[in-house]
């Protein structure tokens, strides 16, 4: 892979002068985004009716038993509550990209608190429900927290790059974890988590589609180096590439989704492949993208076809055994 190289010096002038131009794109957007959020309240999503004491007050401790949630989307369900759960790493990281005055600073803080209100529901719905064992959850969370994140350095744009497609790409993961778990509430509740990180999506889409009407070069190569470097924020945590592969094997999150549902929608956004503003540079990192791209399709293709044709001999020896 190709990545942006230019001097320390360079890189800090364009920061500080991108910065300084999209503060009113970021006023623009933060007043769009507060209009059409709806705020909500996580103890609403949460049964609390069938909640009832742990053996440490005199109950029963947690069971596989008692989980009802369909095992894999269970897995999905930890996984994404633990990457929520590190909202205060992500802060660090974004506030240190955007800084905290101003409109960017004002984003910051509404973006981290609209982020905590999932972790929050997610949790108190595991619990309550015994959908999933609380003490390792416990265990996962300190251990994925202690962790951190580290986004390892990446200059602003890159930054939004990221996070335009992170955030799509968790909206897709709960949406579609809800509708895999069996249960009407907890289905809800991922629907409602889903519509902020859409919402969140579209305000970082919107930015980088500023940055590329003022700098084209340097923000398609910001694309093309997270394109191919993207890596859930949560991929650091214990158990993460068995977990991914069940969920792939599962449909809730596969390269194909990750691909046509959450890539190409936004490079499309950003009229990436049609754009005629590029410098030698943007277009030789446009041409990076657009291999990249056809191979990951490639690749996605054949997993689905694996997946759909294994699916067919469990069901064609299912039919014979009955």
């Amino acid at each position: 892979m190709t990545t942006t190289t230019h001097s320390p010096d360079a890189e800090a002038e364009l920061q500080s002068r991108l910065l300084r131009d999209l503060e009113p794109v970021v006023a623009e957007n933060l007043e769009r985004h507060l209009k059409v959020t709806t705020a909500w309240n996580p103890h609403d999503y949460v049964p609390w009716s069938e909640g009832q004491n742990f053996a440490y007050l005199g109950g029963t401790d947690w069971e596989p038993g008692d989980s009802r949630l369909d095992p894999v989307a269970r897995t999905s369900m930890v996984v994404n509550l633990l990457t929520e759960d590190n909202l205060p790493s992500y802060h660090r990281e974004i506030a240190t990209s955007f800084g905290r005055d101003g409109a960017w600073g004002q984003w910051v803080g509404l973006w981290t608190a609209e982020e905590g209100r999932h972790g929050i529901a997610l949790r108190d719905y595991l619990v309550v429900t015994r959908g999933s064992d609380p003490v390792e959850l416990e265990k996962l969370r300190m251990e994925h927290m202690t962790a951190g994140y580290d986004n390892g350095d990446k200059g602003m744009l890159q930054t939004i790059a990221y996070v335009s497609f992170q955030e799509l790409a968790t909206r897709v993961s709960h949406r579609n974890t809800g509708r895999a778990t069996g249960c009407p509430v907890a289905e809800q509740l991922l629907a409602r988590v889903a519509k902020d990180e859409n919402l969140h999506m579209v305000f970082y889409r919107n930015l980088m589609a500023a940055a590329f009407e003022r700098a084209p070069d340097e923000t398609m190569e910001a694309i093309r180096d997270e394109v191919m470097t993207f890596a859930m924020p949560g991929a650091g945590m214990t158990g993460f590439a068995r977990s991914s592969m069940m969920i792939a094997k599962a449909g809730i999150y596969d390269l194909k989704l990750h691909h046509d549902d959450v890539l190409m929608p936004v490079l499309r956004f950003w009229k990436v492949f049609e754009r005629t503003d590029l410098g030698p540079r943007g277009e030789k990192a446009r041409l990076e993208l657009a291999e990249f791209m056809g191979k990951l399709d490639e690749t996605a293709t054949r997993f689905v076809t694996r997946r759909e044709e294994a699916a067919a001999r469990r069901a064609a020896r299912t039919g014979e055994q009955a």
